[in-house]
């Protein structure tokens, strides 16, 4: 059991590390937030999709077909739960925080700090499920999350659809279906741009940290109602939601590991794009992603007991 932990602990010191190196440039103003804002973009249209094509250019066999479907419906399902959960959330804050608030508390960073967690701790086979994850994500945040942060006139089905993590998938899933593999040359390219993924979004994270207010960040208590609710009754809730189901231990640990995740930058961008209090989701994103190097193993540690 202590030997989990450490597993776990040390991939996110290791992520951490990694956003070390960002941070630093980004206080040296050695990366700008124009710079960061075209490597969030590299990573969004290229890396992420080349990392899901990658980890499903496996041979298709019908117990990983039934691992993605049983995935889907475990996920689609615990995103609608959070969902209804986050609806009385803060009812005394306005509109320019509430919804950034309940975003925050449900929506995790599952793309950028989930995704190469789970590759390094888990390995391939969890990272499809981790993939899949990533898709239900991108569809509920631009659909639910855009509505609950910018009302309703900022809901965008097609987005929800036609954004480069969905598209990546449907690519990787078709050429799984079909049994294909990629030509060597191709399949090498798509793997070394995938492989961009853990070092490139930690650096990332760790410059948009950089430009957030960290002091400010540790005064306010909303944010730790949001990270406790977050990064503990998240995986908690979801670990007993799903136990009775009793799932495959890879997509149940998988699933409760992710529910885990430090707030997701997403939010971040739609408070920016959309009038509301930025710089809230940004300190929330800060310390929400500080405090999961003690969370996370938790989780992890959690979800394995309970798998068996």
């Amino acid at each position: 059991m202590l030997q989990e932990i450490l597993v776990v602990a040390g991939s996110v010191l290791t992520l951490f590390l990694l956003m070390s190196v960002g941070f630093l440039f980004g206080k040296k103003c050695l990366l700008s937030d124009g710079t960061l804002s075209q490597m969030s973009r590299l990573l969004l249209t290229a890396v992420i999709p080349a990392t899901m094509i990658d980890v499903f250019q496996v041979e298709r066999s019908r117990s990983v077909d039934g691992q993605l479907i049983v995935s889907l419906l475990a996920l689609a399902g615990v995103y609608l739960l959070y969902m209804a959960l986050s609806v009385p959330l803060f009812p005394r804050e306005g509109e320019q925080t509430r919804g950034v608030l309940r975003c925050s508390s449900i929506y995790g960073n599952v793309g950028f700090m989930g995704l190469p967690l789970i590759q390094s701790v888990m390995g391939n086979e969890a990272a499809m499920v981790a993939a899949m994850n990533l898709v239900v994500f991108n569809v509920m945040t631009f659909t639910h999350g855009a509505a609950v942060i910018g009302g309703k006139g900022a809901f965008s089905p097609k987005k929800a659809v036609l954004n480069p993590g969905v598209i990546g998938f449907v690519i990787a899933v078709g050429l799984y279906l079909l049994d294909l593999r990629l030509p060597a040359p191709v399949g090498s390219a798509v793997g070394y741009l995938g492989s961009l993924n853990t070092p490139l979004a930690m650096v990332v994270i760790g410059g948009q940290m950089a430009s957030s207010d960290l002091a400010a960040a540790f005064r306010d208590r909303r944010l730790y109602l949001v990270s406790a609710i977050k990064l503990i009754g998240l995986p908690v809730l979801t670990a007993l939601v799903l136990l009775p189901f009793r799932l495959d231990r890879v997509v149940y640990v998988t699933v409760v590991i992710l529910a885990g995740c430090p707030t997701a930058g997403i939010n971040s961008l739609f408070a920016q794009s959309m009038g509301r209090d930025a710089g809230l989701a940004a300190r929330q994103l800060t310390l929400s992603t500080l405090l999961c190097v003690l969370t996370l193993p938790l989780a992890a540690l959690l979800a394995r007991a309970l798998a068996g």
